[in-house]
């Protein structure tokens, strides 16, 4: 296994890729309330921003921005994992190793992050997250997907509300080449609460 290290920085700002072990899974919508619920505890917490913040049935892709003399993402992220699993009833097919190891089979084990260089690189990230629910086949426009900081953007004058983003977003963002969305239809979303923007 290579010698991953993640880059810290404090009071730095990241982009996150954080998929569900089942990629063919709804959780993540079907479970928004609690997810949201257990995002804003972990904040109380352990404060940081949230500059945006997208989630799709079976993975979620965030921009953060930690307080200054703070680089510890990873522990906000198994806090919010950890109370998530923690949270539903263990019904998941789990893995030897996992058992071994008395993981659950929800997420998997590691995640993507992307330290946030300048303007246009945290630009082009916000514009990623905001843009993939339309790059995965489940809406034609940002606007149209309910699970998404692109709302509270939109209200903040960040965005035109008719924004759609563009198609030529390069590379796949820790994540996997999206399937054909041809007679792909979004899963009925439980009632939104208000803005992801906090």
């Amino acid at each position: 296994m290579p010698d991953y290290r993640r880059n810290r920085v404090p009071g730095g700002t990241y982009f996150f890729t954080v998929n569900l072990l089942e990629r063919h899974s709804d959780l993540l919508v079907s479970q928004i309330t609690l997810l949201r619920s257990i995002v804003q505890r972990v904040r109380m917490d352990r404060p940081f921003r949230i500059d945006a913040w997208v989630v799709l049935p079976d993975h979620m892709h965030c921009v953060w921005t930690l307080p200054p003399d703070d680089a510890d993402f990873s522990g906000r992220w198994r806090a919010i994992k950890t109370l998530f699993s923690q949270s539903i009833p263990a019904t998941e097919y789990r893995s030897a190793s996992r058992i071994a190891r008395n993981e659950r089979g929800i997420w998997q084990r590691r995640f993507w992050e992307h330290t946030v260089r300048d303007q246009q690189d945290y630009r082009r990230h916000v514009d990623y997250v905001h843009f993939n629910p339309v790059r995965h086949g489940f809406v034609q426009t940002a606007a149209a997907w309910p699970f998404s900081s692109f709302h509270s953007a939109v209200a903040a004058g960040d965005y035109p509300a008719e924004w759609g983003g563009c198609e030529d977003q390069p590379g796949l963002w820790g994540e996997r080449e999206p399937e054909k969305a041809v007679g792909r239809i979004a899963p009925a979303p439980p009632s939104m609460p208000a803005g992801a923007r906090h």
